[in-house]
């Protein structure tokens, strides 16, 4: 069996639970195991008929009254409660900053690693190989698990696709989990600014690098991103500039995403910046300078000034949106 954590906020899905539903049944159906969902809540969640119409076994919502705010303590106590009875070979979850937090707590008690932010996997001879890239991205390391299972694994976002994950139907089971007293005392959730987007959430990003030459020159890229129905973002230099706030960054040191399109605007692509956003599903890149990085990754590439090249994409745009 393959056990896959479900990330949610109130019962609210955080939707990178889908890509991890979709890299469980690809393993699954490459070394023949089945898939469950685990959701950890202080009720009948909702989110389990939402995730109930998905190719798994079962979804299994492990209930206790202290689990209706996320806390480390809490969530490790659940999970190595479900893995023990459950007795899975694999458990698949997305690499966030929640997982980040409580996954080894539940490794670490049964005496496993686990094997983090991977991009890729490969089956052979019954078992995984692994891939995920370090030094920034500059190399891939393959890594393999051994020892008795389970064997923990998280994806990087945007390393499978969360609308490719197989529709269905599942049975879903209540499981009564006991928690120990929890050391820690949630505060209120941090609040971000309301002029702050999750990029992990947009379907169409246009970015903007050096090649934008001044904070003045942004306005044509959001242009292009009203055109579109974009959410702008940039690489790292803008934003260390301030001309478009962090919250705006990709790569490395910002936000890693995944959209259906992601157009780079005067973006050279340096590996710090290709690592947030070369799982896009299509790239577009317009740059003055033919031998770019960016066009190695890029599907479709412009060679040429971008203040030339942008009106007319807008122009063209238009037209066709009538």
């Amino acid at each position: 069996m393959i056990l896959v954590f479900i990330e949610h906020k109130n019962c609210v899905l955080n939707k990178t639970s889908l890509e991890a539903i979709t890299a469980a049944q690809s393993i699954g159906k490459d070394l023949g195991l089945k898939v469950s969902a685990v959701i950890a809540c202080d009720k009948d969640c909702a989110l389990a008929q939402e995730i109930g119409q998905y190719d798994l076994e079962k979804v299994i919502v492990a209930k206790s009254d202290k689990l209706g705010t996320y806390t480390p303590d809490g969530y490790a106590d659940a999970w190595e409660q479900v893995i023990k009875a459950t007795n899975p070979q694999y458990v698949v979850m997305s690499h966030t900053y929640q997982v980040r937090d409580f996954a080894p707590k539940v490794a670490a008690r049964l005496g496993r690693e686990v094997v983090g932010d991977c991009i890729r996997y490969k089956a052979d001879g019954g078992k995984l190989i692994l891939t995920r890239r370090i030094f920034l991205g500059k190399l891939d390391a393959d890594v393999t698990v051994g020892g008795e299972a389970p064997y923990f694994i998280t994806f990087q976002s945007g390393a499978f696709r969360g609308d490719n994950a197989a529709k269905g139907s599942a049975a879903i089971e209540s499981m009564d989990v006991v928690l120990k007293d929890l050391r820690m005392t949630p505060e209120d959730p941090f609040q971000e600014a309301k002029a702050s987007v999750d990029l992990t959430k947009s379907e169409i990003i246009v970015a903007v690098g050096r090649g934008i030459k001044s904070q003045e020159n942004i306005a044509i890229a959001q242009q292009l991103a009203d055109a579109l129905g974009a959410d702008l973002a940039a690489s790292r230099p803008i934003c260390d500039s301030e001309w478009l706030p962090i919250d705006r960054q990709i790569g490395s040191s910002g936000q890693t995403v995944a959209p259906k399109v992601y157009i780079a605007l005067g973006i050279s692509g340096a590996i710090q910046h290709i690592v947030g956003m070369k799982n896009a599903n299509t790239i577009v890149a317009v740059n003055k300078d033919a031998e770019a990085p960016i066009f190695d990754i890029a599907d479709y590439g412009i060679v040429g000034d971008l203040f030339e090249a942008v009106p007319v994409m807008i122009e063209e745009i238009k037209k066709v949106k009538g």
